[in-house]
């Protein structure tokens, strides 16, 4: 007799419940302090995570009306989620353990459809020094918009047309 590896399910994404929020939070977490630094440095990352403004931000999605939280789920473990409000795809993360996988896109294509099935036009915005979401953006179809002027580090805008 043997012990086969389960083998993962594929991923399902779905809306997020309360129960999810303490899982939601860590992931946040996980992902800024693993793939943020490289580009907004120690101090910076550091300070949002200690803060808790990620973990209020997420908190504050799933408390939101009108708001959709989704979660991407594979056996069981949530992987990734993305948060839209109105026209914008507020934030997205997947797990770095869980990263390159084809998750994100999966996710994005899902919160788009979602999306462009009530507005004409989405948007999200991303750091402009956060070269790998730039090019994943890019790859997905997104097109450039403005440079946003904000405090803080600089952000672009990407949109997607129906």
């Amino acid at each position: 007799m043997h012990d086969e590896a389960a083998t993962p399910t594929s991923p399902t994404i779905r809306p997020a419940r309360p129960t999810d929020l303490t899982a939601l939070q860590a992931l946040a977490r996980r992902t800024i302090d693993t793939c943020y630094r490289s580009f907004l440095g120690d101090e910076a990352v550091d300070w949002f995570i200690g803060s808790g403004a990620s973990d209020e931000h997420v908190r504050a999605a799933l408390e939101k009306g009108g708001v959709h939280c989704l979660v991407e789920a594979e056996s069981g473990e949530i992987v990734g989620f993305s948060i839209v409000d109105g026209a914008t795809v507020d934030l997205m993360m997947v797990d770095p353990a869980h990263q390159r996988r084809g998750l994100g896109r999966q996710l994005l294509s899902h919160a788009q459809g979602l999306l462009l099935a009530e507005y004409r036009t989405i948007r999200l915005e991303t750091f402009t020094t956060n070269t790998r979401a730039v090019a994943f953006y890019e790859a997905c179809g997104w097109e450039q918009g403005e440079l946003l002027a904000e405090e803080g580090p600089a952000k672009v805008e990407y949109v997607k047309h129906r």
